[in-house]
């Protein structure tokens, strides 16, 4: 079976303005390399359906939801941009690409139990992870990859999903959705002290937080995910695994001080695969998040669905 690759066009007009780290050039970046590279042709290329809110309220407060359909519809028909906060700006195209966004991770994890495909990558935007049960907040709107795992649990029957976080922002949104949740067990890595400031102390039990401080490479990281991960991993025997794909600990990245290049992100995507592959039959939801240095976030990206891919 093939890798799926889910993408859309809308996910390129959302667009928070000039400068913006998160920009629509993010995915022109990957796609252009895909093809320069010929990656694109041993895919499964998908484009994102727009989400059903009755799965998006799986994982964020449906009066939330509520409020931000209102938001955005409302900053589509009056044309004017809208400030979240200070990091996170709507404009008319949000709410398509906010529903394209959360619609592939769903579509993707429908592909995946159905065995239509083997994994999936979503080359989304505007991204997930920081996004709470009840609130907007660094770049995201909805948690994608919290609204895909509470499908495979809630829609589709699984008992025991993982979510894999290694962005090199805490994925304080996916934590706040899913601590206490047993069914979840989330492992993640991420850069502290930085934004948002959060995962020293986890929020649940089912929560494996490595926090990885400043200007620290990839050797160490991969050491730590051995130690810290892999038997969590191992004692919970996932059915299904799900990965905020962020590439922004890349040394190239200004908006991280971790140290990791290309072969740490194949690395840590073959350690994914291999608990995947013991427990859920090689089932992987992969989402992109974070990742603004574009050359080194194409080639991230290449890496990452190569092995997913089985392509090396």
């Amino acid at each position: 079976m093939s890798t799926a690759f889910y993408s859309h066009s809308d996910c390129r007009q959302h667009d928070m303005g000039r400068g913006h780290p998160e920009c629509p050039q993010r995915l022109d970046a990957i796609t252009d390399h895909l093809r320069a590279t010929g990656l694109d042709v041993a895919l499964d290329m998908r484009d994102a359906p727009t989400a059903d809110l009755k799965d998006v309220e799986l994982a964020h407060d449906h009066r939330y939801v509520a409020e931000v359909k209102d938001l955005l519809e409302t900053v589509r028909a009056t044309g004017q941009m809208r400030a979240v906060d200070p990091d996170t700006i709507a404009c008319p195209a949000t709410w398509q690409a906010v529903l394209r966004a959360a619609g592939a991770a769903v579509a993707a994890t429908d592909a995946v139990i159905d065995r239509e495909v083997a994994s999936a990558f979503c080359a989304v935007r505007p991204p997930g992870h920081h996004a709470t049960r009840d609130q907007a907040m660094g770049f995201c709107f909805f948690n994608n990859v919290a609204i895909a795992a509470r499908h495979a649990l809630d829609v589709r029957g699984l008992q025991r999903v993982a979510i894999i976080d290694f962005d090199v922002h805490h994925g304080n949104g996916t934590e706040d959705i899913i601590a206490g949740d047993e069914r979840v067990l989330m492992a993640s890595i991420f850069q502290h002290p930085l934004y948002p400031y959060s995962g020293a102390v986890p929020k649940g039990t089912n929560m494996v937080n490595v926090p990885i401080p400043p200007y620290t490479k990839g050797a160490e990281v991969r050491e730590m995910i051995d130690a810290m991960w892999m038997p969590r991993l191992d004692a919970f025997r996932p059915q299904m695994l799900f990965v905020s794909a962020g590439f922004d600990a890349h040394r190239d990245d200004e908006l991280g001080q971790l140290g990791l290049v290309e072969s740490d992100y194949e690395w840590i995507t073959r350690r994914i695969k291999e608990v995947a592959d013991r427990y859920a039959g090689g089932r992987i939801v992969s989402c992109l998040e974070g990742g603004y240095a574009l050359g080194a976030l194409a080639r991230s990206v290449a890496v990452h669905l190569k092995v997913l891919a089985e392509l090396d």
